[in-house]
């Protein structure tokens, strides 16, 4: 069942940086924090170019989750589109304007995670 429930939750994360790569996110990067996180198992970070575009990116990844039978459990950010937060227990999405993503530097922070890679996303 754990297997199944990973295979689930990577797929997902694939499936975020793929809608972010479509909506011309920049910096898409996937994380794996199997291990190394108590509380999720990847993370995906983007930069989006406007408040607009940002929660455009997120609805979209809403609707990517309904097909992944996913529900998201949170959402932080959404009306300021500086730092959107959306959490599906074992993925969480963020998506950053540039500022905020420099600022923050969650690649920094989890330097010690395998990224994913992302070119069998990026087509």
């Amino acid at each position: 069942m754990a297997k199944k429930r990973n295979a689930q939750a990577k797929a997902f994360a694939l499936a975020a940086a793929q809608v972010a790569d479509e909506r011309r996110c920049t910096g898409i990067v996937v994380l794996d924090l199997r291990g190394k996180s108590p509380a999720t198992d990847y993370f995906v970070i983007a930069t989006g170019t406007s408040d607009r575009q940002m929660r455009t990116v997120a609805d979209e990844i809403c609707g990517a989750a309904r097909e992944h039978d996913l529900q998201r459990f949170g959402r932080a950010g959404y009306e300021k589109g500086r730092w959107i937060l959306l959490d599906f227990i074992d993925v969480v999405i963020h998506i950053f304007d540039r500022q905020y993503r420099d600022y923050y530097d969650l690649e920094l922070l989890w330097g010690d995670a395998e990224q994913l890679d992302l070119k069998r996303v990026k087509k």
